[in-house]
Order: structure tokens, then C-alpha cells, then sequence
């Protein structure tokens, strides 16, 4: 099933088109300019065939498994999500910040971008083997999570559009971008002659709940470890065409700037709050939520270094790389980060890698009974959480957003 905004982008976008204010509530009878629409066909296919895919109808992809590894829907409290963007209740509202914000995303730098060409499919059918496997595992998880935060920015534009319309507008503007790209990479899927049915995702998929600061946090780390991840693929195949096997790869480049505009916004967000910031719990959430991303980042990806070496990539320099990116663009605002560049910091999550790259193997044995299993399993769990909380204690690096006045890079400044 394929996601897409139906704005005759397609069609019109040679011609100029100005966006006009959000409102919180449509004139009665006027028709709507965007819908999005979860239908998508995609034929079956002997070449996928023997991978291991499993179809609720033809051309219907049933999603994949959930674990702790997999990306999450979430919902939080909504209410709370108002008073935080309420400029009566919130004094700290930078609303000077929010506007340019705001201006950025009604500039809509991506209207006329996710067109494709016939190149797509083509290109999908010389991928074969074990190599298609791996991309469509990619397409699935990646089309998931764009999908993920395209559900959670709606649902806050519609929640916030009567006390704060021009939040809400941001919120949706956001969920556009979303969209546009959930809707992309479940087409791409369709080229390899499978989609996922988000409507039935969007009914079925289990929802977590975070409470708003932690929504923030979680969202801004996301959207810029999203970004390095986009840009470091692009220049890389820019570098080394022949490992270009997909077409997809080309739109990284102004894809990652929607990543970089939504985590800008989500810091103005965090800035809002300065408790989030400046206080001795928001040293230990920062940390925490940099861990929880690195962490889960590596040991995902390192479960499918196959599809990394497929691009020409090393999946540990890829992620290493991707990691230090992010942590140096996370310091100008979170007050603390680990100090990813100290060896040890690694060292600890090549440990974890290890250890489980050793669940997984025992996890897909089909040959030892259940019970034989959970116990050999304890010790390797045991090591692993001894691993994790190592890391929670690893070195840290001081810092933080000029804008917040008792932070360590604003007090360097005054020096």
C-alpha cells in the first residue's frame, strides 16, 4: 500500500503555488487539498520467492514482528502537549523562534521532489537474492518509521489547533514531510512487488506512551540521527556510483533537510521548557536518550550488515560515524551527551554486538528445545545488561544551548 499527498505535485509543480495559513477549521463545503491515502497494488512476483515473506493478500506485506529493536508508534498526553505550547501558561514561548520555524516549513523545499521516474522498477528487479531481502527489510522499517511520525504529528496538529494554530500548523506541516516519505518508501516496496497496508498498521500497530518532555527528547534525537543517517548514504554512493542498486538513494540529499527542519523545531520545543535543559533531571534524561538511540541504532544495524555491505558501506564505520555526527549537532542543546569519542564508549558497544549477535543466533535455532534455549540464553542476557549499565555510566561531556543561560556552553561564553 502506498502513502502519498495528493497535491498534483506531479502535475504542477513547474507552476508557483503559495501555501495558505493553517486554520483551525475549514470553511464548511470547501473541498480538502490533501488526503492521504494508505491503497497501493503491488503484483506478486517470483522473485521474491524462498525470502521468507509473508503476504495477508497479494502484493500485501505482513509487517514485521515487533521487538524492543523495531520502530514504535507512540501516543502522550495531550493535554499536557497544550499547556507546553500555550503562550497564556508557557512565558518561555519563543514564538520569534517557532515563526522562522514556521516560515521554513510553509517554503515547502520538497514539493517537487519525491517524483519518480521509470528507473525504480527496473532497478528493483535486477535486485535478486539475499540482497532484495535486505532492502525490503530496509524499505519496511524505514517506511514504518516515517509512518510512525507522521501518525503522532497529525494527531498533535488536530490536538493543538484551537490553543495554539500556529504550533499546530508546524505539527502538520511536519506530518506532510512524513507522509510524503512514508508514501515514497512504500512505493518503493511496491517495486519489489510487496507494501505494507498502513491502514491496517495504523489499527493494529501496538501504541507506546511517552509523556511529552520524553516525546520531545526521543523525536528531536530521532529526526537528526535521521539525517546524518541520510546524508553519510548519499555522499558515500555520490562517491561510489556503482553501488547505487536503487534509485531511492539519489532523493537523500534534500530528504535529510525535512530530518534537520523538524529536529530545529523540536529543539525551539525543549527551549520553550527550560527545565528540560537546565536541571539535574534533564542531564540524566539528555544522557539517557542519547544512549537509548545509539545503542538501539548500532545493535539494528549490525544485525543487518548485509544490506550496508550491499551499498559498499562498513557497517561499523557507517555507524560510528552516524553516532559522532549526531552527538556533535545534540551538544549545541542537551546539556549533557556521552562522550562518544572516547574509546571506551565503543568498545562497550562492539561488546554489545557481540553478546547480541549470540541471542539472535540462538533465537533462530530451530533445533534446541524452548526450555534448553532460555537457559542458555540467561548468561548472554546477564552480560548484556551488565554492558548497559556500564554504558549508562560512561564518560559525559558538559554542554548545552547558548540560549539557556545556566548551561556550560552559555557560561563559557561569558568568559
Amino acid at each position: 500500500m502506498a502513502l502519498q499527498m495528493t497535491l498534483k505535485q506531479q502535475r504542477v509543480c513547474t507552476r508557483a503555488s503559495s501555501r495558505q495559513p493553517f486554520r483551525a477549521a475549514p470553511p464548511a463545503g470547501r473541498p480538502r487539498q490533501c488526503v492521504v491515502r494508505v491503497q497501493a497494488t503491488a503484483a506478486p512476483n517470483d522473485l521474491n520467492s524462498g525470502l521468507g515473506f509473508q503476504t495477508m493478500r497479494d502484493g500485501v506485506k505482513i509487517a514485521a514482528q515487533e521487538t524492543l529493536l523495531t520502530p514504535r508508534f507512540y501516543t502522550t498526553d495531550f493535554a499536557e502537549m497544550e499547556e507546553l505550547f500555550s503562550q497564556e501558561i508557557n512565558p518561555h514561548l519563543d514564538m520569534g523562534e517557532l515563526d522562522a520555524c514556521l516560515q521554513e516549513f510553509r517554503n515547502d523545499y520538497n514539493k517537487c521532489h519525491f517524483v519518480r521516474n521509470e528507473t525504480f522498477k527496473a532497478a528493483a528487479d535486477k535486485v535478486t537474492g539475499a540482497t532484495r531481502k535486505i532492502f525490503i527489510e530496509f524499505l519496511e522499517r524505514s517506511c514504518t518509521a516515517e509512518f510512525s511520525g507522521f501518525l503522532l504529528y497529525k494527531e498533535l496538529a488536530r490536538r493543538l489547533k484551537t490553543s495554539s494554530p500556529a504550533v499546530a500548523e508546524m505539527f502538520l506541516l511536519m506530518s506532510r514531510d512524513e507522509a510524503r516519505h512514508a508514501g515514497f518508501l512504500n512505493k518503493a516496496l511496491s517495486d519489489f512487488n510487496l507494501a505494507l497496508d498502513l491502514g491496517f498498521l495504523t489499527k493494529n500497530r501496538t501504541y507506546t506512551y511517552f509523556k511529552p518532555k520524553f516525546i520531545i527528547y526521543a523525536t528531536f534525537l530521532s529526526e537528526k540521527i535521521g539525517y546524518w543517517r541520510y546524508i553519510t548514504i548519499y555522499r558515500h554512493l555520490q562517491r561510489n556510483p556503482d553501488n547505487q542498486l536503487y534509485p531511492l538513494f539519489e532523493y537523500f540529499e534534500n530528504w535529510c533537510q525535512d530530518e534537520n527542519r523538524h529536529g530545529d523545531f523540536l529543539a525551539a520545543c525543549l527551549k520553550a521548557r527550560p527545565e528540560l535543559l537546565n536541571t539535574w533531571e534533564a542531564k540524566l534524561w539528555s544522557k539517557f536518550f542519547c544512549l537509548s538511540v545509539y545503542v538501539t541504532m548500532y545493535l539494528n544495524d549490525h544485525q543487518r550488515t548485509a544490506f550496508y555491505e550491499a551499498l559498499g558501506l562498513t557497517t561499523r564505520q557507517f555507524n560510528q560515524h552516524v553516532i559522532i555526527e549526531t552527538n556533535k549537532s545534540t551538544e549545541r542543546l542537551f546539556p549533557v551527551v556521552p562522550d562518544v569519542e572516547d574509546p571506551a564508549f565503543f568498545e562497550l558497544l562492539n561488546e554489545m554486538v557481540d553478546v547480541n549477535s549470540k541471542l539472535v543466533k540462538l533465537d533462530a535455532d530451530g533445533n534446541t528445545p524452548a526450555f534448553l534455549k532460555s537457559l542458555m540464553k540467561l548468561p548472554l542476557q546477564e552480560r548484556l545488561a551488565s554492558l548497559l549499565i556500564r554504558i549508562l555510566f560512561c564518560k559525559e561531556k558538559q554542554c548545552g544551548s547558548v540560549d539557556i543561560p545556566s548551561s556550560a556552553a552559555a557560561q563559557q561564553l561569558a568568559f
